[in-house]
């Protein structure tokens, strides 16, 4: 150090030939970031969804009530309908509800949705997934009709 820079400290001055360096450490660390339980929610169902052998998401009930809700003008089809999620920090959790297609072999169905939906959660939320139970509420056979409401309006 020179002279003049050894009188500055000594003042307390702050040396400008080095870069003042801000907030400190990286900037991808400051500040926190929470995920919401849909959004996980929605991943994980769209994730089941992509496995083959899996014909729909939810018990009969809640088809038919999405159905309806699928029907209004404006209406969003719910992804999330049979999945729920509890997400902390940095662990999710989530439970699904399925119904498969007849002849699928239900425990090689679940093991993919499981290993999907955990690939898709972990890769776009970065959390780590601690469990994904599985409940297979229905098998749809071949010759079973869709469960579709009536419509009311022609």
């Amino acid at each position: 150090m020179s002279d003049m820079t050894e009188n500055r400290a000594a003042q307390g001055e702050k040396d400008l030939t080095k870069p003042a360096r801000r907030g400190g450490g990286d900037p991808g660390t400051r500040g926190r970031t929470t995920i919401a339980d849909g959004v996980v929610e929605k991943i994980a169902g769209m994730a089941a969804r992509d496995v083959d052998g899996v014909h729909a998401m939810g018990s009969g009930l809640s088809r038919t009530f999405g159905a309806v809700r699928d029907r209004v003008p404006g209406g969003a089809k719910a992804v999330t309908r049979g999945v729920k999620a509890e997400v902390g920090e940095v662990q999710a959790a989530l439970d699904l509800e399925i119904v498969v297609e007849y002849g699928a072999a239900i425990a090689d169905v679940a093991r993919d949705v499981r290993e999907n939906v955990i690939a898709a959660v972990e890769r776009m939320t970065g959390l780590d997934v601690v469990e994904v139970n599985i409940a297979v509420s229905d098998v749809k056979l071949p010759d079973e009709e869709e469960e579709e409401p009536e419509r009311r309006i022609q």
